[in-house]
């Protein structure tokens, strides 16, 4: 079956910012719904703390394309300059459509057909939409020189400890390892999973578990990877910090040691009050709009956020260091960044 005949490429919007010849980080996201606010604010921050350009691969319904032009033509010029990006309509199978479409959250599936739509390209890092980036993406992507010859992708442990775990106790179905994955921060070697011919490997697997998946294409790549482990790579979970890593006491030993690289807020914790820690990071990156004075209040906000009694009063908010490591002199790198912008803005106002 020659799934590329399926998938006809709608790309409505394409911009070039970037330089010729400069390293470029693939960065795709899927933000069908309402989920056009929090993925602009996850490309904030991955522009916020990167130094190499980043081109943006971002798949959303054809109505909501205008909010993400909208807002990168609003942002600073030196910004703009930092990223290229493409924008699709989701593309799923004709034959069940619908069906992919809605499975698990609106066109989270998306993700499983990117090696057959973005054929030209060789790797990427695919995140979710509820994600925020606390340091440089090219710590992230630099996992990709620890892949071996077999390596197609790379995923974080669901759980760490198995009296928490999901899989382990509730899965109906196959699952990687001891604790199963979490697919929400995916380092993606799309040449290798074309060439392992991955869709053809997925699409069999959900016609036979279709009614024992709970979290979707998720449950897809656990299914996969478990009877293909030697294709995963596994990173720790300070890549895909989530709540249930501090909800019931601090269980990531080495965020504890290196503290968080990248916030996964699931469960929508950033747009509720469930896990405070997490909501007042991501209303202080919200709110952020790369200016010098906006960069001064940023850490001071999140830092005096975890003195508030209601985060006190949380297993997160008692463990602040994990979240405030990799921030604060990331945010000091930017603030450099962002004075030398300013100061070569005001010389050329002079002249």
């Amino acid at each position: 079956m020659n799934l590329i005949s399926i998938f006809i490429l709608s790309i409505f919007f394409v911009k070039q910012y970037q330089a010729e010849d400069e390293q470029v980080i693939n960065l795709s996201v899927v933000a069908c719904g309402d989920r056009v606010p929090e993925t602009l604010v996850l490309l904030k921050s991955a522009l916020m703390f990167t130094l190499s350009k980043l081109n943006f691969f971002i798949f959303t319904e054809k109505n909501l394309q205008y909010q993400f032009t909208d807002q990168f033509n609003q942002w600073p010029k030196f910004v703009q300059k930092k990223f290229s990006y493409s924008i699709f309509e989701p593309k799923f199978p004709n034959n069940n459509r619908e069906e992919w479409r809605k499975l698990f959250k609106l066109c989270a599936s998306q993700r499983i057909f990117l090696p057959e739509i973005l054929e030209k390209v060789d790797s990427l890092l695919y995140v979710d939409t509820d994600v925020l980036f606390l340091t440089d993406l090219d710590q992230v992507w630099s996992h990709f020189k620890k892949f071996n010859q077999t390596h197609l992708a790379a995923l974080a442990p669901e759980h760490e400890e198995s009296n928490m775990g999901w899989y382990n106790r509730f899965a109906r179905h196959p699952y990687y390892g001891r604790l199963g994955l979490n697919s929400g921060v995916m380092l993606m070697n799309l040449t290798r999973m074309r060439e392992f011919n991955f869709v053809n490997k997925i699409l069999p697997l959900y016609q036979t578990y279709r009614y024992n998946i709970t979290w979707g294409d998720q449950c897809l790549l656990n299914i996969l990877f478990k009877f293909h482990p030697d294709r995963l790579y596994e990173y720790d979970c300070s890549w895909n910090y989530r709540p249930d890593h501090c909800m019931y006491g601090s269980n990531c030993r080495t965020a504890e040691k290196s503290g968080a690289k990248i916030l996964h807020g699931c469960r929508r914790v950033f747009q509720s009050e469930k896990e405070p820690a997490f909501r007042e990071i991501y209303k202080a990156f919200e709110k952020y709009d790369f200016t010098e004075e906006s960069i001064r209040s940023l850490y001071a906000k999140i830092r005096d956020a975890f003195d508030k009694d209601s985060l006190k009063a949380t297993y997160c908010g008692k463990v602040k260091d994990i979240f405030l490591k990799n921030l604060k002199p990331g945010l000091k790198i930017h603030k450099q960044i962002l004075t030398k912008e300013y100061l070569n803005l005001e010389k050329k106002e002079e002249l």
